[in-house]
């Protein structure tokens, strides 16, 4: 039920000869004590919340180190930081939003993990919080009318409540154990994409608070093996996309904001189907380690088909591909006259893009949402139209303010964006210049004299 943590602990008990599976049949005392305090543990106030951050964070180490995460070499990081700042001088060339002016750094897995798993405890919280909420419900709804810490719950012995001692009331121990889960969950989400990221903005999340850029050297290695290009190109290709990145999550001000408020807005707008959840832990044993963690992996959650809810995984879908098309446009143009194999590098990055992995497979389970900017490829053509018909400044004026981003029908119909965008802007203009028609003052009367149509009591010219 517990998943990795449950394991450890089953081991732990073997090695002092205390066999776990006898705890299915009648209770020994010694080793139910054992059991129950290596579960009151797991289970303690610390870290406690939606998502266990402490069990994500031991979840996540553990994942980004099961198929190694050697400490960089001084080369490893001097290649990295200075493939980032030659990326800044040629961003130079082509956009007009200037560096993040954060520090470069060079990451391995287990620092990307340590840098990043709070924005993703962050993300995952409204669902956390809705599926420990259901699990209270079930288990209460399964309970005898009137139980107390001396009767028994479903999967566990009688006066277990008792004994955990803290964690008498049944919902609340469920919530925890949710909570831990749900801590299992991200970790192992956040372990496996520190395994398959370059840098910190490959998801098209803004995932650090601070205005850095980041490398890890030994992903960028594993990507650049098999391909044609050499590593130092790959690198440097990397390093634009992710200096672009940077540049657009520093410089547009409500980008990041935006971004994070939509998925949480869409988080909390999930629903839970009680029915299935019940029906998956109905007979959920405690001595299964692997139970609760596979009835969280999959099929609990009931999406509102809502006009609301589908207008905001629409949103999403919308502004991810315009981050990820600016982002595709722009480094793919800074690169071209430096890397010889600047297209079939972008044309590989669009294609892992799109196919996504393991990891924001987990992710999708978590929060019920893909992170995948399915669009990319029309919003990469519609900056490229706009920059052909008003240079890179007005290609990255489109991002001046939410209301004025491009939406679906712009990314339909990419070559029409702009006759559209003149058309709102006229719009506005027009409802800006009633509006100051009715509120404001009449703009032919300051052209007359102050003494003819000023106000009554207002102060006259020999007065001032």
């Amino acid at each position: 039920m517990l998943g990795d943590g449950a394991d450890e602990v089953m081991a732990e008990m073997r090695e002092r000869g205390i066999d776990p599976t006898a705890l299915g049949g009648p209770p020994d005392p010694v080793m139910m004590q054992y059991a129950l305090a290596q579960v009151q543990k797991m289970l303690s106030a610390e870290g406690t919340g939606p998502v266990n951050a402490d069990v994500a964070h031991d979840v996540a180490r553990q994942v980004a180190v099961s198929e190694g995460d050697p400490s960089l070499t001084g080369k490893q990081a001097k290649d990295a930081t200075e493939a980032l700042a030659v990326a800044e001088l040629w961003l130079d060339a082509v956009t007009d939003l200037p560096p993040a002016g954060g520090t470069r750094h060079a990451w391995n897995r287990s620092e990307w993990v340590e840098a990043t798993l709070p924005v993703w405890n962050e993300l995952a919280a409204p669902v956390a919080s809705s599926v420990s909420d259901a699990l209270a419900t079930v288990l209460r709804d399964q309970l005898p009318e009137g139980v107390d810490d001396g009767e028994a719950i479903p999967g566990m012995p009688a006066g277990v409540l008792h004994d955990l001692g803290g964690a008498i009331d049944p919902a609340q121990m469920m919530r925890r154990l949710g909570s831990a889960v749900f801590g299992m969950q991200v970790g192992q989400a956040a372990g496996t994409l520190s395994r398959e990221v370059f840098g910190a903005t490959d998801v098209g999340l803004p995932l650090l608070d601070s205005p850095d850029t980041v490398l890890l050297p030994t992903n960028v290695a594993a990507f650049a093996e098999g391909l044609d290009a050499p590593i130092e190109e790959v690198r440097h290709f990397l390093a634009v996309r992710e200096a672009a990145h940077a540049r657009l999550f520093t410089h547009v001000p409500w980008l990041r904001s935006h971004l994070l408020s939509i998925v949480e807005r869409y988080a909390r707008g999930i629903t839970i189907d009680l029915d299935a959840l019940e029906a998956q832990v109905r007979d959920i044993d405690l001595a299964d380690s692997e139970a609760l963690r596979s009835a969280l992996s999959g099929g609990v959650f009931g999406l509102q088909n809502t006009a609301e809810q589908k207008a905001v995984l629409l949103n999403l879908e919308t502004t991810l591909a315009l981050v990820e098309g600016w982002v595709d446009e722009v480094s793919t143009i800074a690169a071209l006259p430096h890397l010889p194999h600047a297209i079939p590098l972008r044309e590989m990055i669009r294609r892992r893009r799109a196919a996504g992995g393991p990891a924001e497979q987990t992710f999708s389970t978590l929060v019920g949402l893909e992170l995948r900017p399915r669009r990319s490829r029309d919003a990469a053509t519609l900056f490229s139209i706009v920059a052909r018909a008003q240079g890179p400044a007005g290609r990255d004026a489109v991002w001046d303010h939410p209301d004025l981003l491009p939406g679906t029908e712009d990314l339909d119909d990419p070559s029409g964006y702009l006759v559209r965008r003149e058309a709102t802007e006229h719009e506005h203009a027009d409802v800006d210049a009633a509006l100051k028609e009715i509120f404001g003052e009449d703009p032919a009367a300051n052209d007359l004299p102050a003494d003819e149509d000023g106000p009554a009591d207002g102060p006259t010219d020999e007065a001032k």
